[in-house]
């Protein structure tokens, strides 16, 4: 998808910008003529609202956009689908939000997934790049997410763990980095058994993908993500209900893939390694069963308390050899439990942290980029829940409480305490259209992600980080 920017126009409208709170100041101030003009169009003045303004000519002469309050960068998120085609240009400041996010939240506005749609949307209007936006950082970060959101968003008859391993290798090779898969029987050869186990039911035969991108000298950073390209539920089926949007629970792995797509692109000095555990939790004659017990990467054994969450199954063989490497930070993303949905809805991303430094630094991130992220805790209490009679662990408790605790304090075991690492639950789906962030697959929390691997490379470096 091509975004919507130009880098100049001979001819162009202006658009300005005015906040909610002087909004009827700002309309008093306007002739008589464009405020009966705005007066008759019904805008009331709300954050969001949009009204062109009109010439002598009777044509437009340029627009105006309300904003909120406290505006952040999805104030300008709907901008380039609002206006009539044409070119545009922004004639206010946008401060607060920096030019740069400001020309993010445009960009992102515009994405659609048409792969399946014979007719194509119409093109919209041109925006001439904010003046004084990183127009490179800016495109590394729309690209990585719009990629994140068009994985998601295809349907699983087409993004299976094949389909997601050769799009990884395909932002491999964009930024010349190693991606190396483990396919099939070949994970038990190499000690990846929770990931043959989980995928092994599926005609489409799981893998571990593995990239690694950077100077060896550079501080080590590691991401993993959940990569289930349909999960049924396997024999502890779901209801048709439950498995009706699970073409994208793999949208763990797409966001990590965004986040690895903007430290390449941006050029961040360290060694990125990338682990995606690329499964299909299907059912058929050699599916693994409810009280099977699975060996693991790290040598513990797990008995399988329940078929349905194999997400942490397949990530912690990830998370085990991630961690092997004793990186900086860790971070994983994973549609892990509907536990995490209950408690924050479907907007608001889990955190869970062994490290406050890393827990603090990407909660105040998530708020400053727009991005917003909750913190529930590591509760060892809880710990005895995952206690088995025939095994080292199990999987799922019986009990339906505290499910996205239990689920982390899972993962946790494979990660050793020295080790910074967070982990995300989140739903990775815009259940309906708003500015920047149209209905479809998302990729949560990798702004705040990414931002927060910047800041914290370039502090060790005493570089500052991009506004």
């Amino acid at each position: 998808m091509s975004l919507p920017f130009v880098d100049r126009s001979s001819t162009s409208l202006p658009v300005q910008f005015v906040g909610q709170p002087k909004w009827r100041a700002w309309l008093r101030e306007q002739s008589a003529a464009r405020r009966g003009w705005i007066e008759s169009s019904s805008m009331a003045g709300n954050a969001g609202d949009l009204a062109l303004l009109p010439g002598r000519d009777g044509k437009a002469a340029g627009a105006v956009l309300v904003l909120s309050a406290k505006p952040t960068l999805w104030d300008f998120g709907a901008l380039a689908t609002k206006l009539p085609a044409g070119t545009w240009r922004l004639a206010s400041d946008t401060a607060p939000v920096s030019p740069t996010d400001a020309a993010v939240a445009i960009g992102l506005g515009t994405w659609r997934f048409e792969r399946y749609r014979s007719k194509k949307a119409k093109a919209g209007a041109k925006i001439i790049w904010p003046q004084g936006a990183d127009k490179a950082r800016a495109t590394a970060i729309i690209e990585a997410i719009m990629m994140a959101r068009d994985l998601i968003t295809t349907p699983s008859s087409d993004m299976g763990p094949a389909e997601l391993a050769e799009a990884a290798q395909a932002l491999g090779k964009a930024h010349k980095a190693k991606v190396h898969v483990i396919v099939g029987d070949d994970l038990l050869k190499q000690n990846y058994p929770m990931v043959h186990a989980v995928g092994r039911a599926s005609s489409r035969a799981p893998r571990l993908i593995d990239l690694v991108w950077g100077r060896e000298s550079d501080p080590k950073v590691t991401l993993v993500g959940k990569g289930v390209c349909f999960d049924t539920g396997g024999l502890d089926l779901k209801p048709a209900t439950g498995m009706l949007n699970m073409k994208k629970d793999m949208a763990g792995a797409a966001t990590m893939m965004a986040v690895a797509s903007m430290v390449m692109a941006t050029n961040l000095p360290v060694r990125l390694r990338l682990l995606v555990p690329a499964v299909e939790n299907s059912v058929s004659g050699n599916a693994f069963r409810p009280l099977d017990v699975v060996p693991t990467r790290k040598g513990i054994t797990v008995e399988i308390g329940n078929t349905d969450a194999e997400g942490r199954l397949i990530l912690c063989d990830a998370l085990h050899e991630g961690a092997s490497e004793k990186p900086t930070m860790m971070v994983d993303c994973a549609t892990l439990t509907g536990a995490a949905r209950v408690a924050l809805g479907t907007d608001l991303p889990a955190l869970f942290c062994n490290d406050d430094t890393l827990a603090n630094e990407l909660l105040a991130t998530g708020t400053e980029v727009a991005e917003p992220v909750w913190r529930l805790p590591l509760f060892a209490g809880y710990r005895r829940m995952l206690d088995s009679k025939v095994a080292d662990i199990n999987n799922a408790p019986s009990a339906p409480f505290g499910g996205a605790i239990t689920a982390a304090l899972y993962l946790k075991e494979f990660v050793p305490d020295d080790v910074p690492w967070a982990h995300f639950d989140m739903m990775a789906w815009n259940n309906m259209s708003r500015p920047g962030r149209p209905e479809g697959g998302e990729a949560q929390a990798a702004r705040a992600i990414f931002t927060t691997i910047e800041k914290r490379i370039k502090r060790s470096a005493g570089v500052p980080p991009a506004s």
